[in-house]
C-alpha cells in the first residue's frame, strides 16, 4: 500500500474554481476534483501552522493544552507509526518552520526528508548588514533570499515538487511508502514569477503588495485587490504543480492502488471581514474550513462531493486504516473511509481554535464562538516537555513559574511541566473581538450577522462542552471560557 499527500499551506477553498471560485485560473484543481472525492465541510483543528501538524502526525488536537510548539514524547507521530510497521515515509517540504525551535521534532520522525530553502524570511542566504535576526521582522532577510529566487524553476515550491517527482520516478514501482510533498505557499509573501501576475491584471500603480500584515485592513480597495490579485497567481502557480503531480499519478498508474490526499492546514483572509491573515481575528469561514481532496482506490469514487464533517485529525487515522495499522488509542480522529465510500457521518460537531483564544464548534451549519469570561483571560497554562516557541525556547523568566504536574490522560503515564502563560497568546492583543457568537451558516454563508437563539446556542455549547471532555481539557478552560464543565 502506497500513501501520497500534497500538501499546501493557506490554501483558502474560495480561491479554488472547483468550489465555486468564477475567476481563479486553476484548471488542475478542477481535473482533480474530477478523479477525487472533494470535501464539502472540513475544517481545521488546532491552528496555525505548527499545530495543525501535530495534529496530522498525532490525530488529536492540541489546542487546549499547548500553544505552537514541537512534538512531544508522548505523542503518537503519523509517520514514526508507519515506519516502525515496515512503510518508507519521506517528507519533502519547503515549510521553514519544521527546521526552527517550535518545530525541530517534526521531520526527525520521517525515514528520510528533504528540506528546501527561501521560504518567507528563511535565515537561508547571507548578506551581511542586510539582514536582521530579530523575528519580528522577516522582511529583510526575504528581500535578501528573493534575489536567489529568479525563475519559476528556482522557486522553492517547484524544488518541493521537483524532489516529491524524484522520488516517486525513484520508488513508484514500490510497495510500502509514504510520500509526503509539502509546500509552504500560497502562504504570504505571496511571491511569483511576472507570468503568473500577468494572468491578473489591475490598474494599480503603487509599490507592489504580497505581504499583508496580521491585523485590520486599512489599506486601500486597490491594494486590497493587487494582494488578492498576488494571492491568486500564486493559487495558479500551485495549479500548475499540482498539475505535475497529477501527470505522475497517471504516468505511473498510481490511481489503481495508492491512497492520495491533496490538503492544506487552514485558510487565509484577504480583506474579508476587514481583516488580513491569520491568528489575531476570530476564525471565519474563510480560515476555518478548508479544501479537502481524497482518492481511495477501494472506494474507487471520483468527480462526486461528501458533505460529512471531517477535521484534519481524521488524516492520520486515515492513512494508518488504509495500510491496515490499527490506531493508537489517545488518536481522536476517525478513519475516513466509509465517508469517502458512502458519506457516512463520522462526528456530530468539531472543535477548533488556537491556545487562548475563542473555542469554536460547527456541526456544518452553525458555528459557535465561545470567548473568554474576562478581560484576563485566565487561568491559562501551557503543558509541555518542550517549552518552546515558535522560533525560541521559553524564557527563564517563564521557566522559573514551571511546575511539574500529575500526568494527564494522554501522556502515557509521563508527567509534564504546567507553565503559567506569562508570554500573552497573540489573540490576547484583541480581546475585544474574543467574544461569544453563534453563527447560522445556511442563512448567513459569509458570517456578517451573529444571531440570536438561545435553543440553538444552548445546543452547540453541549457540543462544546462534550468535546473539550472528550479531549480531556484542563479545568482552567472551562473556568477560562466561563463553562460549567457538567453541561449535558
Amino acid at each position: 500500500m502506497r500513501t501520497l499527500m500534497l500538501m499546501f499551506d493557506s490554501l483558502n477553498r474560495h480561491y479554488l474554481p472547483c468550489y465555486g471560485n468564477p475567476w481563479v485560473q486553476a484548471p488542475n484543481f478542477s481535473r482533480l476534483a474530477e478523479r477525487t472525492v472533494v470535501f464539502s465541510t472540513a475544517y481545521i483543528g488546532s491552528m496555525p501552522c505548527m499545530p495543525a501538524r501535530r495534529e496530522l502526525h498525532t490525530g488529536r488536537l492540541n489546542l487546549l493544552h499547548r500553544s505552537w510548539g514541537p512534538l512531544e514524547p508522548f505523542d503518537d507521530s503519523l509517520p514514526e507509526i508507519l515506519r516502525d510497521h515496515g512503510v518508507h515515509c519521506h517528507l519533502v517540504s519547503d515549510h521553514q518552520h519544521y527546521w526552527e525551535d517550535g518545530g525541530a521534532t517534526y521531520h526527525q520522525r520521517y525515514t528520510t526528508w528533504s528540506n528546501i530553502r527561501g521560504q518567507e524570511g528563511d535565515h537561508w542566504k547571507a548578506r551581511v548588514g542586510e539582514t536582521t535576526a530579530h523575528n519580528a521582522d522577516l522582511a529583510p532577510q526575504d528581500r535578501v533570499n528573493r534575489q536567489y529566487i529568479t525563475s519559476e524553476a528556482l522557486q522553492p515550491q517547484t524544488l518541493t515538487v521537483d524532489e516529491g517527482l524524484a522520488f516517486l520516478e525513484a520508488n513508484h514501482a514500490r510497495d510500502d511508502w509514504f510520500l509526503q510533498i509539502e509546500t509552504f505557499d500560497p502562504h504570504e509573501p505571496f511571491y511569483t514569477m511576472e507570468h503568473y501576475k500577468a494572468l491578473y491584471p489591475d490598474g494599480y500603480d503603487g509599490p507592489d503588495f504580497d505581504w499583508p500584515p496580521y491585523r485590520r485592513v486599512d489599506e486601500s480597495d486597490e491594494q486590497v485587490a493587487r494582494a488578492r490579485h498576488n494571492y491568486a497567481a500564486l493559487v495558479t502557480m500551485c495549479d500548475r504543480n499540482l498539475g505535475r503531480v497529477l501527470d505522475a499519478m497517471d504516468r505511473y498508474g498510481l490511481w489503481e492502488d495508492t491512497l492520495f490526499i491533496v490538503n492544506t492546514d487552514h485558510g487565509f483572509l484577504l480583506g474579508e471581514h476587514d481583516w488580513w491573515a491569520k491568528c489575531v481575528q476570530p476564525f471565519f469561514e474563510e480560515v476555518a474550513h478548508t479544501p479537502l481532496f481524497i482518492w481511495d482506490p477501494r472506494a474507487g469514487r471520483a468527480g462526486v462531493r461528501v458533505r460529512s464533517l471531517v477535521q484534519t485529525i481524521d488524516l492520520a487515522p486515515t492513512i494508518l486504516e488504509f495500510h491496515g495499522i490499527p490506531r493508537p488509542p489517545d488518536m481522536q480522529g476517525h478513519p475516513l473511509r466509509d465517508v469517502i465510500a458512502r458519506d457516512e457521518p463520522v462526528r456530530e460537531a468539531a472543535l477548533y481554535g488556537i491556545f487562548g483564544g475563542q473555542v469554536n464548534v460547527t456541526d456544518g451549519r452553525y458555528v459557535y464562538m465561545r470567548g473568554p469570561a474576562s478581560p484576563a483571560n485566565t487561568p491559562l497554562y501551557e503543558y509541555t516537555l518542550m517549552p518552546t516557541h515558535m522560533r525560541a525556547m521559553f524564557s527563564v523568566e517563564e521557566l522559573r513559574q514551571a511546575t511539574l504536574t500529575a500526568p494527564l490522560p494522554f501522556t502515557k503515564g509521563v508527567p509534564v511541566l504546567r507553565i503559567p502563560c506569562r508570554r500573552p497568546p497573540v489573540v490576547d492583543r484583541i480581546e475585544p473581538l474574543m467574544q461569544t457568537a453563534l453563527y447560522d451558516l445556511q442563512s448567513d454563508p459569509h458570517q456578517e450577522h451573529p444571531i440570536s437563539n438561545p435553543r440553538e446556542e444552548k445546543r452547540m455549547l453541549r457540543h462544546l462542552v462534550r468535546l473539550m471532555r472528550e479531549n480531556e481539557a484542563p479545568n482552567e478552560q472551562f473556568e477560562r471560557l466561563g463553562i460549567d464543565p457538567l453541561v449535558r
